[in-house]
């Protein structure tokens, strides 16, 4: 299974010029699931909800799912990318999982950062996988990463890949990343942007190094922080299907949950 993630440089609100950046990147690139950053069309920091909802487009008649339904089916590959969604009137911070059959998935980020509650409504879709060939894969955003019953609850259902659409602005994701795979022992792919923002007399500047990651925590790729690049490689979903740390134990099986339980509410 050839797997990569797509990092982009985009321009606050320049809609257009931000998705040609983005094909142009996987024009030529023959891979079997890529996966792009978070709001990958737009930017991130948008100054209030009304400015957001002027990108936001709806799943799947928006024109941005259509082309990659089309880009799909053409390329034989499956796309997971984050867009502004609007639902129902609510604005989303959403990633959208498309495959080659014409397959649409949504995700709406259920941690919002930062300001994001501000401009976001909250994500109502719980985490659930995706069929993906004879396996599955998970879906989560940026922030999502730092509460592992995130993953957790993408693993225990059977996620072999989580597919994590990021604008990081942290230091310290990729590192946690790893540990989501090992404590997990499945594959994850970070997507993330570099450049930065600028709106309302604040900056964020976002640290790229997207990555690939396996059930053992091991970094299989990662980019730079300063550049736009995708990159792919050959990955053995099965071995996410292994959840034995050694011959006497079961990751999933040894738990003890009558002692924590109560704690997850």
């Amino acid at each position: 299974m050839r797997a990569g993630f797509v990092q982009t440089k985009q321009v606050y609100g320049r809609k257009k010029d931000n998705i040609e950046q983005a094909l142009e990147l996987i024009k030529d690139i023959k891979a079997d699931i890529l996966v792009l950053p978070e709001l990958f069309s737009t930017g991130y920091l948008f100054p209030s909800k009304k400015e957001a909802a002027r990108y936001a487009e709806s799943v799947p008649e928006g024109k941005t799912v259509r082309m990659f339904k089309s880009l799909a089916k053409k390329n034989k590959c499956s796309y997971v990318f984050g867009i502004v969604e609007n639902k129902s009137g609510k604005t989303y911070n959403s990633a959208v999982y498309v495959t080659p059959k014409g397959k649409v998935n949504v995700y709406r980020k259920v941690h919002l950062f930062y300001k994001e509650p501000q401009i976001f409504a909250k994500g109502n879709i719980k985490f659930k996988p995706y069929p993906f060939y004879e396996y599955k894969i998970g879906v989560m955003i940026c922030f999502d990463y730092i509460f592992p019953e995130a993953c957790r609850a993408l693993a225990l259902q059977g996620a072999d890949l989580i597919c994590h659409p990021s604008n990081l602005v942290l230091d310290y994701c990729q590192k946690a990343m790893q540990t989501r795979s090992l404590e997990n022992r499945i594959f994850t792919i970070t997507a993330n942007r570099v450049g930065s923002d600028s709106n309302a007399g604040e900056t964020l500047k976002f640290t790229g190094k997207s990555q690939i990651t396996d059930p053992e925590g091991n970094v299989l790729l990662r980019a730079g922080a300063t550049k736009p690049v995708v990159r792919h490689r050959e990955i053995d979903l099965k071995k996410a299907s292994d959840k034995n740390p050694t011959e006497f134990n079961h990751l999933f099986g040894d738990r003890r949950t009558e002692f924590y339980k109560r704690l997850m509410k």
